[in-house]
């Protein structure tokens, strides 16, 4: 009986000091490997953002969200500007330049309202198309989607569908950013939070 008793606390001890802690990987690795929102400020006096650089892309759909703050509130100087589009998130497509194809969010603040355009190029000839009125702070899910023959543009699940005249099977070039304009340049800091998804 002594010796079934020391096993017992033997094997009890055994188990209780091999315990696997808590397991911490889970949560770390979503941590780490979620995505999270970057900030692009256009300076005032400025039209391209702070985090403008080249990367090339190569994409059947862009997908990813984006916020504003109070920034994105503004007045022009010339009240003909008001009505400009400015540049939220896209690509260059056809391996040529934006001004030549290109596909990307346009935004504005206009009749009191933060207004969400889709913004395109086809062979150098620019079409824009107002998609939704948004509030100021929430999360908007955006994606551009590449068919042989259009962009399929979605904003918080509501699709317009433009035309694509390039070529290439995906959109291929590279990144557009946030830019302010049109005419004027940025009347202050503007600041724009977008997570690639």
């Amino acid at each position: 009986m002594k010796n079934y008793f020391l096993n017992s606390l033997a094997v009890l001890m055994f188990c209780t000091g091999c315990k696997k802690p808590a397991d911490l990987t889970a949560v770390n690795d979503t941590t780490i490997t979620a995505p999270a929102f970057i900030k692009y400020t256009i300076q005032k006096g400025k039209q391209f953002c702070d985090q403008s650089y080249y990367k090339a892309v190569d994409v059947s759909e862009m997908k990813f969200v984006a916020r504003f703050d109070s920034t994105a509130v503004y007045k022009t100087m010339s009240l003909s500007n008001q009505d400009d589009i400015n540049k939220l998130y896209g690509f260059a497509d056809n391996n040529s330049d934006h001004h030549s194809y290109s596909a990307r969010f346009g935004w504005r603040w206009s009749g009191n309202a933060l207004r969400l355009f889709a913004y395109i190029y086809n062979e150098g000839t620019v079409t824009s198309k107002e998609l939704a009125i948004v509030k100021i702070g929430a999360e908007i899910n955006c994606s551009i989607q590449v068919t042989n023959s259009s962009y399929l543009f979605t904003v918080n699940g509501d699709t317009q569908r433009l035309p694509r005249m390039a070529s290439t099977p995906k959109g291929a070039g590279y990144q557009l950013y946030p830019y302010f304009g049109g005419d004027e340049p940025a009347p202050h800091d503007i600041n724009i939070w977008i997570k690639n998804l």
